[in-house]
């Protein structure tokens, strides 16, 4: 394969299989790597590519969210992500991602309005945590009732519309926080807690998990500072596996609510939402300081197994743009409430240490994820392991409505159809039960 440009400047990659050529265009984005267009390759050569899990395909088009993972990059809408953790609200992100623009003060303060008009849930919605054991895990709880959302609100079938496209997406940034949050108070066995529209987005959050009927409740503001930069962190994260999902069922038109279940159900997966989980397993596993030696020994043994969960990342390949605002964030919490000989804070700061000044862990460039503090903050919160996925879903959904909307709204939208290597049994023909 070569690439050139011809004589209209437009680069084009030659491509040339069993005697065959063909050329194809090169398309340059506003920011990263060129990507060759081989739309037409099995049309022209006859042949077709082969990526298993699409890490080298760029599937679409989009601008949400950029990242460069060598140079540790992540930018929502070309801000990075660094400034929006430390400066913005989670309402001016969402209404960032949503529409392509930070709002001024009219517009934030109507698109707060609309928002917290939508977080109250149908009554009849309540009926359907009943149907549920007491102890399921809520990220159950969150996919069916978030589908089931499509039964209490047909017009949003009509996605044609882009009336019920915003409409649609209000609803749902909205409501996932009340059914994550119901979600955790129905495995407690605790009364469901109503939205509180004087309180900001995470805040609000905060108030449903934690208040209680029976006694006044206060959002302690470094707390709710600290959710604010969780739910930013956690927004969007360009074409991921639950993105990808999202993206995939909504190629088929189906309803913006069946396709966020699908993301939900999507994420729920340990290899893609349940990093910080594991990461608290990880330490609860190693028990005590002076286990890290060993710890670490069978890390390093390629036959053991064990591998150091939050650290390292598919995609950044130098360091995580999340783990130093969570880093900051986490001390800020332990700071406040007034944590210092947290037997899990002593395993993490010590394993930290080790891990960055190990040459074999340098070499390799396993530095801190967002993954491996944000765990510790949420326990240090009072958060169980079972709602770290349901939180991160409810996070994700900004990011998978934005990445939905942008999908719908492209001209000449396609559905999802990856091709195959087929490798099974060539044309035989069939025979009879009674001469097998």
């Amino acid at each position: 394969m070569s690439v050139s440009q011809n004589e209209g400047k437009q680069t084009t990659a030659t491509i040339s299989i069993g005697g065959k050529t063909a050329e194809m265009p090169v398309m340059s984005g506003t920011l990263g790597p060129d990507v060759i267009d081989i739309r037409k390759l099995p049309s022209q050569l006859d042949v077709f590519t082969f990526d298993p899990g699409y890490g080298e395909t760029a599937s679409c088009t989009s601008k949400v969210t950029f990242i460069d993972g060598d140079k540790g990059i992540l930018l929502h809408r070309g801000y990075p992500i660094a400034q929006l953790a430390e400066e913005a609200s989670f309402e001016e992100v969402i209404y960032l991602l949503l529409n392509g623009e930070l709002p001024n003060a009219t517009e934030y303060q109507q698109f707060r309005q609309s928002l917290t008009n939508h977080t109250l849930l149908h009554e009849q919605i309540r009926n359907f945590f009943n149907g549920f054991r007491r102890d399921a895990h809520p990220m159950a709880i969150l996919c069916g009732t978030v589908g089931a959302l499509s039964a209490f609100y047909p017009d949003a079938s009509d996605i044609a519309l882009p009336e019920n496209r915003q409409l649609a997406a209000m609803r749902l940034i909205a409501k996932v926080p009340t059914i994550t949050a119901w979600a955790y108070k129905y495995t407690q066995g605790e009364a469901f807690i109503y939205p509180n529209n004087s309180l900001n987005y995470a805040e609000n959050f905060l108030s449903m998990m934690f208040a209680r009927e029976v006694e006044p409740y206060k959002v302690n503001p470094v707390l709710a500072r600290a959710m604010n930069r969780i739910l930013i962190l956690h927004a969007d994260h360009e074409q991921n596996a639950s993105t990808s999902t999202v993206r995939m069922a909504g190629s088929t038109g189906a309803n913006p609510f069946a396709c966020i279940a699908a993301g939900i159900a999507a994420l729920w997966g340990p290899a893609h939402g349940g990093a910080n989980e594991a990461v608290l397993k990880m330490l609860a596993h190693i028990g005590r300081k002076e286990n890290i030696p060993a710890f670490i020994a069978q890390v390093k043994d390629k036959n053991s197994g064990v591998k150091l969960m939050g650290f390292g990342h598919r995609v950044y390949k130098n360091f995580d743009p999340r783990a130093k605002i969570m880093e900051r964030t986490c001390h800020e919490v332990l700071g406040e409430l007034g944590i210092k000989d947290d037997p899990l804070l002593e395993l993490a700061i010590e394993l930290e240490k080790i891990a960055l000044n190990d040459p074999y862990f340098v070499e390799r460039k396993l530095y801190p994820n967002v993954d491996f503090y944000s765990g510790i903050i949420l326990k240090a919160m009072g958060i169980p392991t079972s709602m770290f996925t349901p939180l991160f879903a409810l996070a994700r959904t900004t990011g998978w409505v934005s990445q939905w909307k942008e999908m719908i709204e492209e001209p000449g939208q396609r559905i999802s159809r990856p091709r195959q290597l087929y490798l099974g049994a060539a044309q035989r023909d069939f025979v009879a039960l009674d001469k097998r």
